[in-house]
């Protein structure tokens, strides 16, 4: 008896043993949970552990991002009236068409973020508009022409796209983009651009805070905002990651001066990759519309309306005829939801609105004085806004 007690001991104590070893180096073989459908059907980046310490040395981010960044140097022609003189033949017949030279140019710089090894560059629209000639200036000392692909005015960026050289299809150095989904406000941040046009320049800083609106820029805003220094030159340069990977186009700055004071908005790589695909592949960027003009809600307005919070758009107008008009929405309504997604202010209900596909029925949450109505609307296609004529 004792002999069988002595083997049952010496073969639990075993089992134990051998579970505690799988428990610890492969605890997956004791899971019998199926792994997600996802996990096969998406590829999705390493999740990376933050560091213990802070790094001292941001240099192999700079290293793999600078080469994708280039200077963008654009000119226009200045137009003049023509003296009448120019009309007369006996005046033409001496002195030629045109005796005081060419007509002057206007010249730019910015930069701008190559996203395809095919040559399309992401930059500001403000960088390159009304521009007939552009040159591309990359990190190696090249220097190459580009064409505009397209551009989107109410965000304010616009694609290039590198011509072939000597007749050469070029493969180019293109950044890797990041994910929105992993930027969080205190991540280190660093500008890369050629501000002042003394030469490719990192600074560094952080991501002071995401969602930024209302500040009068663009239409549509959702800006990054850091303090890493961006100063005159640096639009439509890269904002990047502490792994170099590329998570906004630099924009705009606050400042007095016309230099740095430490707030700098960059467009999120989510809306400007969004945006460089649809102007790629129409030559064009499509938003959603319903003809609604819509107001804030403040405190008093409201208390006026009995209303919990000031969460919500007021329907101050409804044009007639409009998607808005045939589904129902009528002036004075509040406007709670588009899709299912709440909004919060007339900016995020433009938004909301604006990512629609043209010709979908979405649904829309009402409050119309003291109830509560859920109406559909078929979305509209907004119209790209009128360019002022020079």
């Amino acid at each position: 008896m004792r002999r069988l007690w002595l083997i049952f001991a010496q073969t639990v104590t075993i089992s134990l043993a051998v579970l505690f070893v799988v428990s610890t180096l492969r605890p997956e073989w004791l899971d019998n949970k199926p792994s997600p459908a996802s996990v096969v059907a998406l590829q999705e980046s390493a999740v990376v552990a933050a560091p213990a310490a802070t790094p001292t040395s941001f240099r192999e981010a700079a290293k793999k991002a600078l080469p994708s960044v280039v200077h963008i140097f654009t000119s226009q022609k200045i137009k003049t009236r023509r003296n009448p003189l120019f009309d007369d033949p006996v005046f033409r017949h001496f002195f030629g068409d045109n005796p005081a030279g060419d007509a002057p140019r206007t010249s730019g710089l910015g930069s701008g973020v190559i996203v395809s090894p095919n040559g399309y560059i992401l930059t500001n629209l403000h960088v390159v508009e009304a521009a007939d000639q552009i040159e591309i200036a990359l990190s190696d000392g090249r220097n190459l022409d580009a064409r505009l692909v397209g551009s989107d005015p109410e965000s304010d960026l616009a694609v290039l796209q590198i011509t072939e050289h000597n007749g050469k299809e070029l493969i180019l150095p293109a950044i890797t983009l990041g994910k929105m989904d992993n930027v969080v406000v205190g991540d280190v941040a660093l500008a890369i651009g050629n501000p002042f046009g003394v030469g490719q320049t990192v600074t560094m800083g952080i991501i002071s805070a995401l969602g930024r609106s209302h500040l009068g820029i663009n239409t549509f805003e959702n800006f990054i905002q850091t303090d890493a220094a961006i100063n005159p030159g640096n639009s439509g340069g890269a904002l990047v990651d502490s792994q170099g990977n590329l998570i906004g186009i630099n924009t705009a700055i606050y400042s007095r001066s016309g230099g740095s004071l430490g707030i700098g908005f960059a467009i999120p790589i989510s809306i400007a990759r969004n945006v460089m695909e649809q102007i790629i592949q129409t030559g064009t960027v499509t938003r959603g519309w319903i003809g609604v003009e819509a107001q804030e809600i403040s405190v008093d307005l409201a208390e006026s309306f009995g209303l919990p919070d000031t969460n919500g758009a007021l329907i101050a107008g409804v044009l007639r005829g409009s998607p808005a008009d045939a589904g129902g929405i009528k002036p004075g309504d509040i406007l709670l939801a588009v899709d299912g997604r709440a909004v919060k202010d007339p900016q995020g209900m433009l938004d909301l609105i604006a990512s629609q596909k043209p010709g979908e029925m979405i649904s829309f949450r009402l409050r119309r004085q003291n109830n509560v109505l859920d109406t559909t609307v078929k979305i509209g296609k907004r119209a790209p806004p009128r360019r002022e004529r020079e």
